[in-house]
Parts: structure tokens; C-alpha cells; sequence
């Protein structure tokens, strides 16, 4: 795990600066290091996060899952009634006095993971009553996804799968999940009627029916479908070993390159060879977070462990799918790579978390080989 994280973060300085250094050198007076330097700063402060986080009993992770839960959801609704708007979107909180801005529905996700783990530990025996499963479960992941929904409708449908996810590995049964599916489905069909019809074609569901219709139809002229041109031209000129870091030509033309599009300019600079990396480094997460997960005695650790590393891999590999066309744009990053603030504090948070199941494993498991040892030294003698 520590060797991942020490990987994501090289990959990650190594990016960001080839990415970001027209774009440096244009909007911040010629200073090319400025994306370096904050994606620096945040991945020193990420590795503090990760390095207390881990030494936190991961029981206090059970204990403060409700509070966490109740204090994320009042900053979602803080951030709809005056959060700070981007790109006709408000999905930003500023804080006051040092000005810098969290996206609310970063810690919201993290924190809905761990509230799951914890809703699945004490109510594993009742699982099958759909009615508590209903009220105690997914009534949070409704609340959450409907005060993302309006302004990041991609979020929340990743927040909702990757609840699912989760309670699918928490043994909810199968039938219940395919209905709260189908209820999440009409839901969002529901809002977005009711959001066309009371604010016409000036909102964010107009936005995603563009890009969802350009996505199957292959033609449009909006700036994501240019965005996604880019991308595939980036991918396309990388071919085997690429075009070595810092030649990238595309970095230039591609918006958010440092970001929502970092993957695109990795295989444009590191070919085929550096993108099968990126990939197998979150598949190597993904073992890791299962090995964990069956070293623990207990429902909870087992379930956020797994819960947390879900989180981290899918997106990933739904930001990868975005970049070579797969998947219609939705604005996710890579987790632990990209550029960016809040989403690096999260996912060093999440990383500690599991680490700090890793470590309580490790220790027991050592304290049992030695009983062992000891055990064996003793018929000897």
C-alpha cells in the first residue's frame, strides 16, 4: 500500500507539471510552476493525512460514522443554497478568511462509505427486512444523491453505484438492490423532467442530455465533445512507449488537462506501456484492499476497507473510460493523480483509513506468530 501511494504521488508531480505548464505560464504570469508547486503542497499535506489517519483505531472510524454523515449533508445543503459557482455549477465551499474552497460532495462520499460500513455491521442480522434496510441505509444515499444531483448529476449516480457496491458486499439481498435501482432510475428521470420544465434549456440536466446524445451519436460541437477529441488524439499519437515526459504537443489544446483529462496526456507522453501501469497500480489497490479485508475478524473494518477501495478504483477507472471514449464525459478526476484539493485530502484520508485496518491486522498477526513460537519452544523444551 505505501509503495502505491509513493507511485500514485510520482506519477502524479510528474503529470501535473508536463500537463499544466502552457496553462501555468498563461493564466499565472509566466510562472510555470504554479500547478507543481500547490499539486506539491497537497501531496505533503495528503501524506500527513495518510500517515495520522492510519494510526487512528479504525473503531473511532464507527464510532464518529453518523456525525460524519449528518455534518457532511449540512455542508451539500450549505453549498446548494450558497456554495460557490464554477462553470454555472455550485459545487464549491469557500471558507472564510483563507479563502479556500472544498467540494462538498468529495467528503460527502467518503463519509456515506463509512456510515454504510458501520449501518451493515450493526444491522448485519436484519438485512433481510427490507423496510429497516430501506429507512436505515438507503435513505442516507437518497439524501446525498439528491443534493448532488442538480448540480453534478455524474456524482451522483457514481455516489448511488458505488453505494449499491457496497451493499451488495454487505450481503443486502439481491432483490432489494435491483429495486432500488429501478427507484433510483425514476427518480432521476423525475428530476430532470421537473428541472427542464421549470428552468427550460438553462440547466445542468440540458448539459448532460447534450453530451449523453453527442456520446451515442457521435457529432456534436460543445466543449466536451471537443474535449473528448483531444483526448483521443492524445491517446492515438502515444502509441507504444510514447512521446517521453514533457512531449506532449496536445497539453496545449486539451482543457483540463491536468485534471479531469490527466490520463490522456499520460498515455500521450508514457505510450501504452505507462497507461497499463496506471491501471495495474489500481488493480494492485484493489487486490490489496481485498487481502485486508479477508485478514479481519469483524464485519466493519472488512466492509470499509473494501467500501473505500471501491470508491478510489471506480472512479479511477470511470475518469480512465471518460478519457479514451468509452464512457460520456462526467468531470471526475484521477483519484491520487490529478490535480486538485479537496479529492486529494479525501482519497489520502481513505488511504489511511484502510491502512489503519492494515496495521491492526499486521500487529495481530505478528502477535500470533510469536504466541506460536512461543507455544513451540515450550513442547521442545
Amino acid at each position: 500500500m505505501w509503495g502505491l501511494i509513493a507511485l500514485f504521488m510520482l506519477v502524479s508531480l510528474l503529470s501535473v507539471y508536463s500537463s499544466s505548464v502552457g496553462v501555468a505560464y498563461s493564466s499565472h504570469h509566466g510562472n510555470t510552476f504554479y500547478f507543481l508547486r500547490t499539486q506539491f503542497i497537497m501531496l505533503i499535506l495528503g501524506l500527513i493525512i495518510i500517515v495520522v489517519t492510519h494510526w487512528i483505531p479504525y473503531i473511532k472510524y464507527m464510532q464518529f460514522a453518523t456525525i460524519g454523515l449528518v455534518v457532511a449533508v449540512i455542508l451539500l445543503g450549505v453549498t446548494l443554497v450558497a456554495g460557490v459557482s464554477i462553470n454555472e455549477a455550485s459545487r464549491w465551499l469557500e471558507i472564510p478568511i483563507i479563502g479556500l474552497r472544498i467540494q462538498t460532495s468529495d467528503l460527502a462520499k467518503v463519509a456515506l462509505v463509512i456510515y454504510l460500513a458501520r449501518g451493515l455491521t450493526v444491522y448485519q442480522h436484519e438485512l433481510n427486512n427490507f423496510r429497516l434496510v430501506t429507512i436505515r441505509l438507503v435513505a442516507p444515499i437518497a439524501l446525498v444523491c439528491l443534493l448532488i444531483m442538480s448540480e453534478n448529476l455524474s456524482t451522483a449516480l457514481m455516489i448511488f453505484m458505488i453505494s449499491m457496491i457496497i451493499l451488495f458486499i454487505g450481503r443486502v439481498p439481491f432483490k432489494f438492490l435491483m429495486a432500488y435501482a429501478s427507484m433510483g432510475l425514476v427518480a432521476v428521470l423525475l428530476f430532470a423532467t421537473m428541472l427542464m420544465v421549470l428552468k427550460k434549456d438553462d440547466n445542468r440536466v440540458q448539459v448532460w442530455k447534450n453530451r449523453i446524445e453527442t456520446y451515442f451519436s457521435g457529432e456534436g460541437n460543445s466543449d466536451a465533445d471537443y474535449q473528448s477529441n483531444q483526448a483521443k488524439i492524445a491517446i492515438s499519437t502515444g502509441k507504444l512507449f510514447g512521446k517521453l515526459p514533457g512531449g506532449s504537443t496536445q497539453r496545449n489544446l486539451l482543457p483540463q488537462s491536468n485534471s479531469d483529462f490527466i490520463f490522456a496526456i499520460i498515455v500521450e507522453e508514457y505510450g501504452l506501456f505507462g497507461a497499463i501501469i496506471v491501471i495495474l497500480s489500481y488493480l494492485a489497490l484493489m487486490f490489496r484492499g481485498i487481502q485486508i479485508a479477508r485478514k479481519c475478524d469483524y464485519a466493519f473494518p472488512a466492509i470499509m476497507v473494501l467500501g473505500l477501495t471501491v470508491m478510489i478504483v471506480f472512479q479511477a477507472f470511470l475518469n480512465m473510460l471518460v478519457a479514451v471514449g468509452l464512457f460520456p464525459v462526467t468531470g471526475q478526476t484521477l483519484p491520487m493523480i490529478s490535480w486538485g484539493r479537496t479529492s486529494v485530502m479525501v482519497i489520502s484520508f481513505s488511504l489511511g483509513a484502510i491502512l489503519s485496518v492494515s496495521r491492526v491486522m499486521n500487529a495481530r498477526e505478528a502477535r500470533e506468530q510469536l504466541s506460536d513460537i512461543e507455544q513451540t519452544d515450550t513442547r521442545v523444551a
